[in-house]
């Protein structure tokens, strides 16, 4: 098939706007440089990299660029605006409400949620504590990821992952980092949640383990991104404890997870196979044959119970789709070009 680009669509929430979201989480002056970028590139900022004593720098869809002081975007790193210790004490005091001991957990995972659904990681000094990490200090960077939801862009595939039976295949979506898995993830859940009316499709009631806040990107418990109507959210909870909560308690019809390779995560998807639950997960690799020399995941994929795999890359930019594997049969499903 032709691969296509399923994400070549306007977010729903993001743009420049999804940067807005973000800047009260910025120093004051730093602030200012991301505001006086042209609007068109705003829209574009996926990242935002802080790193004390380096360039700060922008990460875009398909460039880094750095920033000088007056907001230029720049390519020569030594006319670009050096991040200072005041700028990361100031940053670490704005994402944590001036509390890092209420955000201690976060720090453990190396990370912090911030209103909107958008997310901080942090490096520093590890502070070890029977040989796990309690927290960090001395932080020294910090990366914040732009959250944008892009609704529709599941809608090429869902025909593909519908069983005809009111139900839908267990799905899996494979892509590389940074090519917009869990953009897709989101919307597929937010559409079989929902339903799909000009598809006969009623929707089902989905439970989603979001270990890392990045699929719903929930803050104080509360999704920020639209998941759907019938939609159950465990966040910050680990994949295999969760799966096994929802399985327990919830009577989901369908449990999402995002990025799912440890030996655990996959003894928890065995259970819910096992169950009759309906899986959508994402999983990190190139193709199917690169999860197959995974023993974990190969062991359950050579099963068969896996029903549909979703391969994505960035080969026409983020989102572009190579190909839909039936799961049973080991091959290509031909998809219509959109």
């Amino acid at each position: 098939m032709s691969t296509v680009n399923l994400l070549q669509k306007e977010p729903s929430q993001g743009g420049a706007g999804a940067v807005n979201e973000v800047l009260l989480a910025l120093p004051a002056n730093i602030r200012s440089m991301l505001t006086a970028l042209p609007f068109s590139w705003q829209e574009k900022v996926e990242e935002i990299r802080l790193r004390q004593g380096r360039p700060l720098l922008i990460g875009l869809a398909n460039e880094d660029v750095f920033l000088r002081a007056d907001g230029r975007p720049t390519h020569r790193f030594e006319e670009a605006y050096q991040v200072t210790p005041l700028d990361m004490e100031r940053v670490v005091q704005l994402i944590s409400g001036s509390s890092l001991y209420a955000l201690e957990e976060e720090f453990r995972n190396g990370f912090i949620t911030l209103p909107g659904g958008h997310r901080a990681g942090i490096t520093g000094k590890a502070v070890l504590e029977g040989g796990k990490v309690r927290t960090l200090k001395y932080i020294s960077g910090c990366n914040i990821r732009i959250s944008r939801e892009i609704s529709g862009a599941a809608s090429a595939i869902l025909p593909y992952m519908l069983n005809g039976e009111g139900g839908i295949f267990h799905t899996v979506i494979v892509s590389p980092p940074c090519c917009g898995k869990t953009t897709m993830l989101r919307d597929l859940i937010r559409q079989v949640s929902n339903g799909v009316p000009e598809l006969g499709f009623t929707g089902l009631t989905v439970g989603v383990v979001d270990e890392r806040s990045e699929i719903a990107g929930c803050y104080k418990g509360i999704p920020q991104r639209d998941v759907g109507l019938r939609t159950d959210v465990l966040d910050g909870c680990p994949k295999a404890e969760g799966m096994m909560m929802l399985l327990r308690a919830m009577g989901p019809r369908v449990i999402a997870a995002d990025e799912i390779g440890r030996n655990e995560d996959v003894q928890a998807l065995e259970e819910v196979l096992n169950a009759g639950v309906k899986l959508i997960i994402t999983a990190h690799g190139k193709s199917l044959a690169e999860l197959l020399e995974r023993p974990a995941l190969g062991k359950i994929i050579k099963s068969k119970m896996l029903e549909r795999f979703v391969i994505l890359s960035r080969s026409r930019g983020v989102g572009t789709l190579e190909e839909v594997i039936d799961g049973k049969l080991m091959r290509p499903i031909e998809v219509r070009k959109c």
